[in-house]
């Protein structure tokens, strides 16, 4: 009888243990890592002057409104000077890869990275620049999602789903005529 109490106790106390561990693990700030990969993403591709401008009212107007102090946390900008160093990197990098999207040998990945999808009619030279190019790209990529990864507290095990949003942004932020991979993992040209 002693021994099924101690055992029915353990057992519960195993539960308890296991469901606030899986509660500590569910939270994810999706909003904060959207509004990150917003404006990492387009201050990369430089988003076009409409953009700036409605962004420039969003902040004037947001600056009157009264927002608890609570949330004043949420209105930062998520940065440290690995991901301020990671997005000027990728920033320069961003006129390299302009002719290599436009000619279709590059194309925005579902997962947040860039693929080589065609090397057709490029010079041998062109063809490793492509994947020199696209190599660094892509590390500094990888190492920009776990610095946001770091900068808002998220477990690494979650870099996947912070790549997926920035992902997002990257196919959002392609110039029609740019290919793109579909959730499906199917490419196709940005119409």
């Amino acid at each position: 009888m002693k021994k099924s109490k101690i055992l029915l106790l353990t057992f519960l106390a195993l539960s308890i243990v296991a469901i606030a561990c899986v509660t500590i693990n569910i939270y994810f700030p999706e909003a904060a890592v959207q509004k990150t990969a917003e404006e990492i993403v387009d201050e990369v591709r430089k988003a076009d002057e409409e953009g700036k401008e409605k962004k420039d009212k969003e902040i004037i107007h947001s600056s009157f409104s009264l927002v608890p102090a609570a949330y004043a946390q949420e209105e930062e900008r998520v940065s440290s000077p690995k991901i301020r160093a990671l997005k000027q990197s990728l920033k320069d990098k961003e006129p390299l890869l302009l002719p290599f999207f436009e000619k279709g040998n590059i194309g925005e990945g579902n997962d947040g990275f860039i693929y080589v999808r065609n090397e057709d009619n490029l010079t041998l030279k062109e063809k490793a620049d492509l994947r020199r190019l696209t190599k660094d790209v892509n590390g500094e990529r990888e190492n920009l999602y776990s610095e946001v990864a770091k900068a808002l507290d998220i477990d690494s095990g979650q870099i996947p789903r912070i790549q997926k949003i920035f992902a997002k942004r990257w196919i959002e932020n392609s110039r029609t005529g740019w290919w793109i991979q579909k959730e499906d993992g199917q490419w196709e040209r940005k119409s």
